[in-house]
């Protein structure tokens, strides 16, 4: 396979899997927005997880303040780090075109609601063992970032 059919390939599976995580994300978000009211729960499994509708004005976390246009310049940029760090990798392997369409279909995600609505959509909720609200596509970004390093470490591993 020529290297431009790589590419194309690659760039092919990271989009399909991005956009399965961002229509995953944006559809659970709209559904806790018309079956809840901001800052409203509703327990899912008792004493572990509950459904609330939180508006995330901030960044990962709650940090990095709330200016929407510098979170979304932020999230932009750190895609676009990832991508110029992980492109030859992700050519060689599907772990990491996996990896990278989670963190861009979540990433995405997010950035839509911030651009959108100005503040980001949470609603998953472990109030017993995690201080944090979050959503869909931050378990995408979570989810692929820990990938990334299995894939490092595998890659590590072989060389070795």
């Amino acid at each position: 396979m020529s290297q431009h059919q790589k590419s194309s390939v690659t760039a092919l599976a990271v989009s399909v899997v991005a956009l399965f995580a961002f229509a995953l994300d944006q559809y659970t978000k709209r559904l806790v927005q018309h079956a809840l009211l901001p800052n409203e729960s509703r327990v899912a499994i008792p004493h572990i997880l509950r459904w609330t509708y939180e508006r995330n004005y901030h960044g990962a976390f709650g940090l990095f303040g709330s200016n929407a246009t510098l979170l979304v310049a932020m999230a932009v940029l750190v895609l676009v780090l990832f991508w110029l760090s992980f492109r030859e990798a992700a050519t060689q392997s599907r772990l990491v075109r996996l990896a990278f369409g989670l963190i861009v279909g979540g990433a995405i995600g997010n950035i839509v609601d911030r651009i959108h609505f100005g503040y980001v959509v949470d609603f998953i909720d472990f109030y017993r063992v995690w201080p944090n609200i979050f959503n869909v596509g931050d378990s995408c970004v979570t989810v692929g970032v820990a990938l990334l390093l299995l894939s490092s470490l595998l890659a590590s591993r072989r060389r070795t």
